[in-house]
């Protein structure tokens, strides 16, 4: 049940299965060979897949599953950060950019365009082993997909020029300074990898590589980084949906068949590393809390005992039953703990964690003997079998939850051919789980762990090195890099596919495809409560989600977080049961209940396998009406909670949030921070808590979604509790009126040291309205800033290389609205991009959308609906909204019809109420003292704000 708030050291897995008809031998196009076929077996978790190969050594896996009209493409090649040379790392990840960047056939930035005009969604991801590129389209778009893919593993390399690579250089510098530099707790990895790998170790240095080796390249070097690894011999080729297997065979058979081998691929030798002695490395960084990360090396991805180290880190660190939340986290010795294990295809290391609280008790020698004490625990008591079978009870429903999306299963099997040549492992893998045993992960533990050289990491703040473990004992030496020689053209051996059809034609569209609301069914309670639901048996699952009217926004004030700080007591245990026996039987299950509070609302959300919904549900009933409510627990919840706002008020964005709030909202309720202040949760009592549990958590008002494997007349029985409950009517919300802004301001918000900056263009808008005047706005922001290929984004990022990415959105709830336009830009750019933001605000405002745009509009817009209610839970959120909003059911296609219909002249007419520049408020979150003179010379006046924190 309970939700770590951290959130930095999660690992996903993915599961699927189909079952629909596969191919034979028969009538295979010319070149195409297959390689099995595995049909589906009943009683059995698993996806069923053909497999083939064409000529030239590309490997072609299909998953038909035609229970919606969406197929998911995804590309893995074997090659990631593990393959470049010394003094070329980050090569692998750029040369994921520069595979958006146009090809032969295909214009710069075209891909993009063309996925999203189809209403598709697209992106790569490069890691240590492998990098992979994928798009999600409706099914009639699958041909171009094709054609998209396979001219950029053939036909890339004229396309690609030094200013384009200059400019990609630019953006992965960007996303360095983002999501490395510029983020609390960035750079631990980095150190990390540094001390626990030998240099030159293919792990040795992290997939965003090194400015330093960015910086001292060029093209060729690019250029000869594809010839070596981009060959269809070194690639997966996985499609899943909604696909008929012979016309599939034969367009992947044209459009990939004729791309010439590339160099053979050997694969590469396993790596584990072994440590000679302990090393104690430390991190100053811009935190409040320190922070311990305790790693070991252990094996490789794939060997034996893999699965037994994974079982070891749950039992030591994940959930409140872990060794490491009862003895850390529970005693408030430490905010956050837990362990994992990072597994890669040459070597994996084992994980353990624990964040200290800020202030004077964050010193981190205390809490590492106390971890080190658990650690000692464990190896005196070990793990029980009582246990193992709660985690096993949850990957196996796992497993089937993970059906439940095509994407996921693709993934799945093309990440499985790539490092094992077996697309499916999910029996397997079940059955690795099942046979893991109290001994086996005792063993792991000896052999792994127990006394075992290990590099301990420090996080602390700055200038605050004595709050270490211990000083550091390891430092990264200088790197030794080899000379650099520049590759010339002639070095570059082109290989150039013949065709024997005209590449430079896009292929044709067949019809489209739309998706269509499910049958719906209502059930209104006499208590007040309604629930909407439809029935899914895709997966024998069950999503439930019930809301309260108990959200922060009925809070009074002086009393912010307290939605929150209830919602998190209603997890701590009941009269009855604790909150370690509840999660007990919630693994066992393979169910997961978490209650969680928002805006308006304060909702439980549930997840269960339909077999096993009516006893989850009974978990449910107890929670909810016997809360315990113990001030042990409130004490300590409360603790975390303040330690929670630290956390989260060091984040560039949450300061950019914040002061969004107070520059629109300023003096009214709607300034305040969801999350509460400093000030409002240290005045909060267990006697607040009662109350508003009391007060809000009542059926009156209350609303339930129901998408599963279950008919109306079934849920009806399993939620007669609910149907039993009586309760009070909850209070009415009273609108606050908004002050308009006078002048525009720069508000600057101090970060200091930050190497970039935060830029905001903040205006109010209007409530949330789902085909009026905000969905009109929305559509013709789409060309402004909404999708990739938006005007913002393209200046700011692939024109200029300002930032990472760029973007515009609209927040609007059932009273107030805001506009916000944002950028995290290199801190020596923020006047140059707010001039920018500006000019394109000025120019759209002004001029409107040309025709392609509101062509390119209509098809983006018009096609997207088919993705997006896939999964059960993208269905609960759709009734949701029909349910908060008091929708029309058929909503989406009251959209859909304005899409098709809405004129050029009334969009223009939005952008230019809307759009104007000077309408705007901006904020700059970064180091002012830096900052300040390239802001002046803007010639708007300038305040610092001080954030309400």
């Amino acid at each position: 049940m309970r939700k770590i708030w951290l959130g930095l050291f999660s690992l996903i897995a993915l599961y699927g299965c189909s079952n629909s008809p596969l191919s034979s031998n028969s009538s295979l196009p010319l070149g195409v060979s297959l390689i099995e076929t595995v049909p589906a077996e009943p009683g059995k978790v698993m996806i069923p897949y053909s497999k083939y190969q064409l000529e030239n050594g590309l490997t072609v896996i299909l998953s038909p599953d035609d229970s919606d009209p969406l197929v998911h493409v995804d590309v893995t090649y074997h090659v990631g950060s593990a393959r470049e040379e010394t003094g070329k790392s980050g090569f692998a990840h750029f040369f994921e950019h520069m595979m958006f960047q146009g090809s032969e056939h295909v214009a710069d930035q075209e891909h993009f365009k063309l996925i999203t005009e189809a209403g598709g969604s697209l992106n790569g991801t490069t890691n240590r082993d492998r990098t992979n590129y994928f798009e999600t389209v409706p099914s009639n778009q699958l041909e171009k997909v094709l054609w998209l893919e396979s001219d950029r593993m053939g036909f890339l390399l004229d396309a690609v020029s030094q200013r384009k690579f200059e400019i990609q250089r630019d953006t992965v510098k960007n996303e360095r300074a983002q999501n490395y530099d510029n983020r609390p707790y960035g750079l631990m990895w980095e150190k990390m990898g540094e001390a626990l790998y030998p240099e030159g170790h293919p792990y040795s240095w992290q997939t965003i590589g090194y400015v330093e080796d960015l910086d001292r390249v060029d093209v060729n070097d690019l250029k000869a980084f594809f010839l070596r690894w981009y060959g269809p011999n070194n690639a997966v080729l996985t499609i899943g949906g909604d696909i008929d297997v012979p016309k599939t065979l034969e367009w992947v058979n044209k459009y990939f068949g004729s791309i010439p081998r590339g160099p053979d691929v050997e694969q590469a030798p396993k790596q584990p590393v072994t440590l000679n002695e302990d090393r104690y490395i430390t991190l100053e960084d811009r935190i409040q809390q320190p922070m311990l990360l305790v790693g070991w090396p252990t094996t490789y991805q794939g060997e034996k005992t893999e699965t037994t180290l994974n079982a070891l880190a749950n039992v030591l660190g994940q959930g409140t039953n872990s060794l490491l939340y009862q003895d850390l986290v529970k005693t408030q010795k430490a905010v956050d703990a837990g362990a994992f294990q990072d597994c890669s295809e040459l070597s994996c290391t084992f994980y353990v964690y624990a964040m200290a609280p800020s202030g004077d008790s964050g010193k981190l020698k205390p809490l590492y003997q106390s971890l080190m004490e658990t650690l000692k625990k464990f190896e005196q008591t070990g793990v029980n079998q009582q246990r193992l079978d709660q985690i096993t009870g949850m990957a196996e429903a796992d497993a089937v939850f993970a059906l439940q999306s095509v994407k996921g299963k693709v993934s799945q099997l093309a990440s499985n051919q790539t490092f094992y040549g077996q697309p499916d492992r999910l029996q397997a893998q079940l059955d690795q789980i099942r046979a893991v045993s109290p001994q086996s992960v005792m063993n792991a533990y000896i052999r792994y762990l127990n006394g075992n050289p290990k590099v301990t990491l420090s996080v602390v703040p700055k200038g605050k090195r004595d709050y270490a473990v211990m000083p550091a004992t390891f430092e990264t030496p200088p790197r030794t890099l080899p000379e650099y020689t520049k590759v010339s053209d002639k070095d570059l051996s082109y290989r150039r596919p013949v065709d024997n059809f005209d590449r430079s034609i896009m292929p044709e569209v067949a019809e489209a495809v739309k998706a269509h609301m499910p049958p719906l069914y209502h059930i209104y309670f006499d208590n007040g409560a309604e629930l909407l639901g439809t029935q899914s048996s895709e997966t024998p699952t069950v999503e439930i989600d019930i809301s309260f009217p108990a959200g922060e926004r009925y809070v009074e004030p002086g009393k912010e977080g307290l939605a929150n700080l209830t919602a998190t007591m209603m997890e701590e245990g009941t009269l009855e049961s604790t909150s370690e026996e509840l999660q007990a039987r919630l693994d066992k299950l393979g169910s997961t209940v978490s209650i969680s509070a928002a805006n308006y609302t304060t909702s439980i959300s549930i997840s269960s396998l339909e077999e096993n919904l009516h006893q989850t549900l009974e978990i449910v009933k107890e929670v909810l009406f016997k809360p315990a409510f113990k001030a042990s627990d409130f004490e300590r919840n409360k603790q975390q909670m303040l330690e929670g706002l630290v956390y989260q008020h060091q984040k560039p964005d949450w300061l950019a949030s914040q002061a969004t709030r107070q520059v629109l909202f300023s003096g009214t309720i709607y300034q305040r921070p969801n999350d509460g202040t400093k000030e409002s949760v240290e005045n909060l009592t267990l006697d607040d808590v009662k109350a508003f549990y009391r007060k809000h958590y009542t059926p009156q008002g209350a609303q339930i979604v129901v998408v599963g494997d279950i008919n109306q007349r079934q849920i009806k029985k399993e939620l007669a509790f609910i149907d039993k409950w009586r309760g009070e009517v909850a209070p009415l919300l009273h609108p606050q009126v908004i002050d308009k802004k006078g002048e525009q301001k720069v508000y600057l918000i101090d970060k200091p040291g930050a190497p970039q900056s935060i830029v905001r263009f903040v205006r109010q808008g209007l409530p949330f309205d789902a085909t009026g005047e905000v969905y009109l706005t929305q559509l013709a922001n789409f060309n402004l800033a909404g999708n990739f290929n938006s005007r913002i984004n393209q200046n700011l990022r692939e024109d200029k290389g300002y930032t990472y990415g760029a973007s515009g959105y609209f927040a609007a709830n059932r009273e107030v609205g805001a506009i916000v336009f944002s950028a995290q830009v290199r801190a020596d750019t923020t006047a140059a991009s707010i001039k920018e933001i500006q000019s394109e605000l000025r120019k759209y405002s002004q001029q409107g959308m040309t025709d392609d745009e509101i062509k390119f509009l209509r098809l983006a817009v018009g096609q997207q609906d088919a993705l997006k209610y896939e999964t059960p839970s993208q269905k609960a959120q759709l009734l949701g909204s029909i349910l908060a909003y008091s929708l029309d059911e058929d909503y989406l296609q009251q959209r859909n019809e304005i899409v098709e219909t809405v004129s050029k002249v009334t969009l223009n007419t939005m952008a230019a109420k809307w759009f104007a520049p000077n309408d705007y408020q901006i904020i700059v979150v970064g180091d002012i003292k830096a900052l300040k003179p390239q802001l002046e010379s803007l010639q708007i006046p300038l305040e610092e704000l001080e954030i309400v924190r």
